[in-house]
């Protein structure tokens, strides 16, 4: 079974009331904007007593799930919460907008699954945006760090957290940038960039391109400046370097868990037991014990921004993420 998890507009009035920055680093943005869109699909779905709920209500894990998620494509994908694609959430014409979207790959697969991703992701976006197209599509490789290749600054401190996945060769890199060519050829994406490219692995992803990178996104960190040599490169080739505040490991192992099992802050969807002996009877998408049994491997993540262009204010900006749930 694929979950389908989504924040909804983290500028709205809700996520300001609960402390939900649009500055603040992408992955403490991320998981606290899913677990408020959580919280309020449950308050919404909850039976009113005398008009009110408690926070204990809320997030009672015996609730039953299912009254607030969305099962969808024959029992394969459960959207979390229930999503409704029928309005937009942009209010102007698609030539207002520049409009943004980051993917970020959490684990190293095949070029054909990561298609699927791409598309599956981009999908999402403009379904929710009620979109064409975007004006950029900026990729994040997984266990890149800008930092690796940052000379300028030796004696920094690297505060980038635990690597979780191995870096992907340059060839399977192509792979996936072959993908994102096509998106560009059939016109739903205008731009594309990618995240954490110093120069010596800019140098040769430029040298093996059809379309190049119109931006790289970097995290300096405590670095005090872009490496020279990478200034020259970008200079050089017409490619804009962008700083960022994102994480690379956006969604840490355990997150989704956490956000979706049976502990106190948890929304009862999987169950707490993973172990064999426990999967023997389930079936996907059934709840037993609690939840839905199965091994959590989170697939990707994509965070999108839509801009109004003439004012330069962010409207919209919000996460999908997908995992697999392996029985």
């Amino acid at each position: 079974m694929k979950i389908v998890l989504s924040s909804g507009n983290v500028l709205g009035a809700a996520a300001a009331s609960y402390n939900v920055s649009a500055t603040q680093k992408s992955n403490l943005e991320l998981v606290q904007s899913l677990r408020l869109n959580i919280a309020d699909a449950i308050r919404d779905a909850l039976p009113q007593a005398n008009g009110n709920t408690t926070n204990g209500d809320l997030l009672r894990r015996k609730f039953d799930w299912k009254k607030w998620t969305s099962l969808q494509e024959d029992g394969k994908v459960l959207y979390i919460p229930a999503i409704d694609f029928s309005q937009s959430s942009l209010q102007e014409e698609r030539e207002q907008y520049d409009i943004t979207v980051k993917l970020f790959y959490l684990r190293t697969t095949s070029a054909a699954e990561r298609e699927n991703y791409t598309r599956e992701a981009l999908d999402l976006v403009l379904k929710e945006l009620h979109m064409p197209s975007v004006d950029l599509l900026i990729v994040s490789f997984p266990g890149i760090y800008f930092d690796e290749e940052t000379e300028d600054c030796p004696d920094k401190i690297k505060s980038r957290g635990p690597i979780e996945v191995e870096p992907e060769s340059l060839e399977e890199q192509i792979e996936t940038w072959d993908v994102l060519q096509k998106l560009v050829d059939e016109g739903s994406v205008k731009k594309l960039g990618l995240a954490e490219f110093g120069a010596e692995r800019l140098t040769p992803l430029l040298e093996k391109t059809r379309i190049p990178p119109a931006v790289d996104q970097i995290n300096l960190r405590d670095c005090c400046s872009v490496p020279k040599t990478l200034l020259s490169l970008a200079k050089s080739k017409g490619v804009e370097l962008l700083v960022h505040n994102d994480c690379t490991n956006v969604l840490p192992r355990g997150t989704v868990r956490e956000l979706l099992g049976q502990g106190e802050s948890g929304a009862g969807i999987l169950s707490g037991d993973e172990s064999a002996g426990e999967k023997r009877k389930s079936r996907e998408g059934e709840k037993i014990g609690g939840g839905i049994q199965g091994e959590v491997v989170p697939q990707w993540v994509v965070k999108y921004t839509a801009v109004v262009s003439n004012r330069g204010v962010v409207e919209n900006k919000g996460y999908f993420a997908v995992a697999d749930v392996n029985s």
